[in-house]
C-alpha cells in the first residue's frame, strides 16, 4: 500500500499554490509543488516533482474553479499517487476572532469561514469556492483549513485596538494581521537553527506581491504591519499600505467614487504599479531607468523601514532582521536599500552577501540580517496532518 498523501492549496488573489506531501512519516515531506495561474489565458499549471518541472495549460477557464479542480486533479493523478490521497489542506485567509487553531472543515466550520468573507473579500471568496469545489469533487475526502490570523493571536489587545468607539472593537473592528503562516515558519526555523536569536527581538519582513512585516519575541507575534484588512502596512505590488481614511472620504466626495471603484483603486491600481505607472511588478522597476520607477522602489523600502522601526519599539529593541518572501528572499537592491535606512537602528550590510543571496547577510554589527525562505505550505501541511491524525498542531518555536 503506497503512503498516504497529502495535498495543500494556497490560494491568492492570482494564483494558487499547490503542494504534495507524503505523510507516512513525521513531518509530511513534500513530494511537489505547483503553481495555477489564473491571470493567463489559457490557465496554465506549473509543476515541480521528482519527474522534473512540467507546464500543462489547462481547459478550464479562470472563472470556473470545479472545472479547474476537476482537471488538476486528473492531471496530478498521471505523476503522484493520488489514490492513496488523504486529505486536503487549505490556507485560508481570515480567521476573525472565531478560529485560533487549524480545523476540520465541516458544515459548521465552512459556514463561520464564509462569515468572514467580507473581511477578506480579495482572498476568502476564493478559499471558500475552491473548497466547496474538491467537496463536490471528492465528498468524502476530509478538508482542514490554516488560518493566516491565528498566528497573530498572541498580540496584546492593546496593539489590536484602533482609536475607534469600543464597540466596534467589540464588534470586530481590530488588528488583526496576515501572513500568519509564513511567520510562523520563520518562527519555527529560527527555533531549529538559531535558538538563541529565536528568543530574542526579530523582525520579519514577508516581501511579495503583497508584504507586511512581523515583531516577533521569544518566536510569537507582538505587533505586525497589516491589520484590519490585507491593504494596511507598507506599499504593495498594486495595494496602497497604511492610508490617511480621510483620502478615501475625500475621493468618495469630490469624485463620485463608489464603494467597489473606491475598493478597486486601492487593492488593484495602487502600490509600486500606482506610483510607477509601469509595472506591479519589482524587478520589472529595477531595470527601469524611468524616475518614476526609482521612486516607486524608494517609497516602497522608506516605508518598509520605518515599519521594521515601528515594530522595534513594540519589543523594546532589535536583534535580527529576516527577509522572506519572492522579494525579500531573491531582491538584494531591496534589502540594502531598507538597511540603508537602518544603520541608526545597528543595522550593517555584507555586499558581497547580499548580492550572492546568502543566509546571513549583515556587516558583523549588532543586528543580524538574514534571508530565510518561507514555506507557508508545509506549515499547512504540517496543521492540516494534526487535524486528521488529532494531535495538537505543531508549535511555532517548538
Amino acid at each position: 500500500m503506497k503512503d498516504p498523501v497529502l495535498l495543500t492549496v494556497n490560494a491568492g488573489s492570482s494564483t494558487i499554490k499547490l503542494g504534495l506531501f507524503g505523510v507516512g512519516a513525521e513531518p509530511p515531506r513534500r513530494l511537489g509543488k505547483a503553481l495555477i495561474d489564473l491571470r493567463h489565458q489559457p490557465v496554465t499549471l506549473r509543476f515541480e516533482g521528482d519527474g522534473g518541472p512540467a507546464d500543462q495549460s489547462l481547459r478550464a477557464p479562470g472563472a470556473d474553479l470545479q472545472a479547474i479542480v476537476e482537471e488538476v486533479l486528473a492531471w496530478l493523478a498521471g505523476r503522484v499517487p493520488l489514490e492513496a490521497l488523504a486529505g486536503v489542506g487549505h490556507r485560508v485567509v481570515h480567521g476573525g476572532d472565531h478560529f485560533g487553531e487549524p480545523v476540520a472543515i465541516d458544515a459548521a466550520s465552512l459556514d463561520a469561514i464564509e462569515a468572514l468573507v467580507p473581511l477578506a473579500p480579495l482572498h476568502q471568496p476564493r478559499s471558500v469556492a475552491l473548497i466547496r469545489a474538491i467537496r463536490r469533487q471528492r465528498p468524502r475526502l476530509g478538508q482542514a483549513a490554516s488560518f493566516d490570523t491565528a498566528f497573530h493571536r498572541t498580540q496584546d489587545a492593546l496593539v489590536r485596538r484602533f482609536a475607534l468607539p469600543r464597540a466596534l472593537f467589540e464588534a470586530g473592528v481590530k488588528r488583526y494581521g496576515f501572513h500568519g503562516l509564513s511567520y510562523k515558519f520563520i518562527a519555527g526555523q529560527l527555533a531549529h537553527s538559531r535558538p538563541a536569536l529565536a528568543d530574542k527581538r526579530v523582525v520579519v519582513a514577508h516581501l511579495g506581491s503583497g508584504a507586511s512585516l512581523c515583531a516577533l519575541e521569544g518566536g510569537v507575534s507582538r505587533d505586525t504591519s497589516m491589520s484590519f484588512s490585507t491593504l494596511d502596512g507598507i506599499p504593495m505590488a498594486t495595494r496602497c499600505g497604511a492610508l490617511d481614511p480621510g483620502v478615501a472620504i475625500h475621493l468618495m466626495k469630490t469624485q463620485g467614487l463608489s464603494v467597489e471603484a473606491l475598493e478597486d483603486l486601492l487593492y488593484n491600481r495602487s502600490g509600486l504599479l500606482g506610483v510607477s505607472g509601469i509595472s506591479a511588478d519589482s524587478r520589472v522597476l529595477l531595470e527601469s531607468e524611468a524616475p518614476e520607477a526609482r521612486e516607486a522602489l524608494d517609497l516602497f523600502t522608506f516605508r518598509i523601514a520605518r515599519e521594521v522601526a515601528a515594530l522595534a519599539n513594540t519589543v523594546g529593541g532589535l536583534d535580527a532582521l529576516v527577509f522572506t518572501a519572492g522579494i525579500g528572499e531573491h531582491q538584494p537592491p531591496i534589502r540594502a536599500a531598507v538597511c540603508r535606512r537602518l544603520a541608526w537602528l545597528g543595522v550593517t550590510l555584507d555586499d558581497t552577501a547580499n548580492a550572492g543571496n546568502a543566509a546571513q547577510i549583515d556587516g558583523g554589527g549588532p543586528v543580524a540580517v538574514l534571508v530565510v525562505p518561507t514555506d507557508e505550505e508545509q506549515v499547512i501541511a504540517e496543521e492540516a496532518w494534526s487535524v486528521f491524525a488529532g494531535k495538537p498542531a505543531p508549535a511555532a518555536a517548538a
